[in-house]
């Protein structure tokens, strides 16, 4: 789970690759480093720790060159460390790699390379690549074939970028189970992770495909297929606004994009209205979706957690069974398919690696994939029979905010659309609840114009040992979406449980230490709620209701109730969570983090 960059141009690739990994760094941020060619040498420079550190280190260097490759880490293999750090370089060390992935026989080719007198620098996998290229290159191979003779010994995933100091005029990209995009420039190609980091040089890029090689040029790219055949494909034009992968004024990337979430709200639920009804230009969904008798749907932490609401959403309006599934569980297990199932995959990168390994298994085993992603070009979007994109823009922070919203939206949207063809929606309620949908939108611009609220909440509660999320049925689902957010951002220890589950186990640590954040819009199961509250509160524990404006039933058991504007029980999801957001965030600006890079953890889940 790492960000490589490399640039081959006009101008100075330091500052290039530099800039453009400050675009990746929510790919890993435990080391960064960059190789420069420049006139028939290579020029490393790495550091552990964020890329300020290596920018210190280089401040007093003048490193020339217009080619060069870049690397920020998140550790899977060694330590962070400076030695760990990529770029790695062979023996000669006239040949540099940097690599996200990992070399699944890396110990295997370790060990043939040691027993050729190679030694090793690095604790970690990529190193073996390195030194690979290297020995075919002194054998006599051209760069080139001392390439893909290394990818024909490589087991596992990579996207690797290659430079070497007796081939200055070019740079070598792969890919394998991990992304990598071309950018196409004048007089200047690029190569990254994600498209980010190629924004400010360009619009116009390749998305490369598994087994595809790339060798960059100033003048052109040479795309090839693993046998060594020449490629042709169209360039896809990226309409992001370069503003929109920058903070716009606000402290960090994650309070951005939680105040994104009105916008990428209604700009993934407007294209799809028209005339009062739902429609999908992407496919047609009578004939994809008409068939299914049973749902499944699977993906990985708050991708997961948009899947529990789905699954409430889809029985509630097309009373049709769901299974829910973590992607990492269904790929390892004996599932049992049924021809008209329908398999929904959702992930934000579009890369998560145990949810593409789930939806290839699906597709061996004959189900239909509809992919909801928020990455035009990923490997989901490209592999699934059909996609729904979220229309979040980009989403920096680690944490998910948008991309969780925007993904319930598009939920929302098919299982409305279901139910309405199956005949279990009538006309009004199903015109009804799109008119409510269309409403959420403001309404959340209204909770995120009181965020001095959370804030000051959080100010007061942010040193707690414990926070508990509870809640009931749609209100579960978010219960653990919350504490997701929290843990990851603030480190807190915080756990989340449907509520009626409390005497099952968890008040057993309950106390004065803890606080409890009941998620409270599901009407008809406030009683049972008021009586978990007022349990808590009887241990010493501290009380956030978050429930909808007006309602009353909760002002004598909560220490705090948040009101959010009144919308459907069903669709309360989309507003409660922002709350929830918003103490994360707060709660990780008290305790001195950086909510946008949390320790140990990176954006796009590229490995196991």
């Amino acid at each position: 789970m790492c960000g490589i960059t490399g640039y081959i141009g006009r101008e100075e690739a330091i500052f290039v690759l530099l800039d453009s990994l400050k675009k990746l760094e929510y790919r890993g941020y435990d080391s960064t480093g960059i190789a420069i060619l420049h006139e028939g040498t290579l020029t490393v420079r790495k550091a552990k720790g964020h890329i300020t550190v290596l920018e210190e280190k280089l401040k007093n260097e003048q490193i020339r060159g217009q080619a060069g490759i870049g690397h920020t880490r998140w550790a899977t293999h060694g330590e962070p460390s400076d030695i760990n750090a990529h770029p790695h370089t062979g023996v000669s060390d006239r040949i540099a790699v940097v690599h996200n992935g990992i070399i699944e026989n890396y110990l295997r080719l370790k060990e043939w390379l040691q027993a050729r007198e190679v030694v090793f620098k690095s604790e970690t996998d990529t190193e073996v690549v390195a030194h690979l290229i290297d020995y075919y290159y002194r054998q006599g191979s051209g760069l080139l074939t001392a390439v893909q003779h290394t990818l024909k010994r490589l087991e596992g995933s990579y996207a690797l970028a290659i430079t070497a100091a007796d081939y200055p005029d070019r740079i070598i990209a792969a890919r394998k189970d991990s992304p990598l995009v071309i950018g196409l420039g004048k007089d200047e190609n690029l190569v990254a992770s994600d498209i980010p980091a190629l924004l400010a040089h360009t619009r116009e890029v390749v998305y490369m495909e598994d087994g595809e090689l790339v060798v960059l040029y100033r003048d052109h790219v040479e795309l090839m297929n693993a046998q060594g055949d020449h490629i042709v494909r169209p360039p896809s034009h990226v309409d992001w606004d370069a503003d929109a992968a920058e903070k716009g004024g606000f402290a960090h990337f994650m309070l951005k994009e939680i105040h994104d979430q009105a916008k990428a709200l209604s700009d993934t639920l407007r294209p799809r209205i028209k005339t009062g009804e739902i429609s999908f230009d992407e496919f047609d969904f009578d004939e994809f979706c008409g068939r299914a008798r049973r749902i499944v749907i699977t993906a990985c932490g708050t991708a997961w957690h948009a899947a529990m609401v789905a699954k409430y959403a889809f029985e509630h309006f097309a009373r049709i069974p769901v299974e829910v599934d973590i992607a990492s569980e269904y790929r390892y297990r004996s599932p049992v398919t049924e021809e008209n199932d329908l398999f929904i995959v959702i992930s934000q990168s579009g890369e998560t690696a145990d949810t593409l390994a789930a939806m290839r298994l699906a597709k061996k085993g004959g189900n239909r994939i509809l992919a909801i992603t928020n990455v035009v070009g990923s490997t989901l979007a490209r592999e699934a029979d059909l996609v729904l994109f979220t229309m979040a823009g980009p989403e920096i922070a680690v944490a998910s905010t948008k991309a969780f919203t925007t993904q319930l939206m598009c939920l929302y949207l098919l299982a409305l659309k279901l139910g309405k063809l199956h005949s279990r929606i009538g006309d009004a309620e199903y015109r009804a609840c799109i008119e409510d949908l269309g409403r959420i939108p403001s309404q959340a611009e209204k909770i995120l114009a009181r965020q001095d609220l959370i804030q000051r909440f959080a100010s007061r509660q942010f040193n707690k040992q414990k926070v508990f999320f509870m809640g009931r049925q749609f209100d579960y689902a978010i219960s653990l979406e919350s504490a997701l957010k929290l843990k990851e951002i603030s480190y807190t220890h915080s756990e989340a449980f449907a509520a009626g589950e409390l005497k099952h186990g968890p008040i057993a640590l309950v106390d004065k230490d803890t606080l409890v954040v009941t998620i409270a819009t599901q009407t008809v199961l406030f009683d049972k709620l008021i009586s978990n509250i007022r349990e808590t509160s009887a241990r010493g524990a501290s009380s956030l209701v978050i429930s909808w404006e007006g309602e009353t039933s909760f002002e004598s058991v909560a220490d705090e109730i948040f009101a959010i504007p009144k919308t459907r029980d069903c669709f309360s999801p989309l507003l409660s969570i922002i709350p929830a957001q918003l103490f994360a965030y707060y709660c990780s600006i008290q305790r001195g983090n950086n909510p946008d890079k949390p320790r140990n953890l990176a954006k796009s889940v590229t490995v196991e």
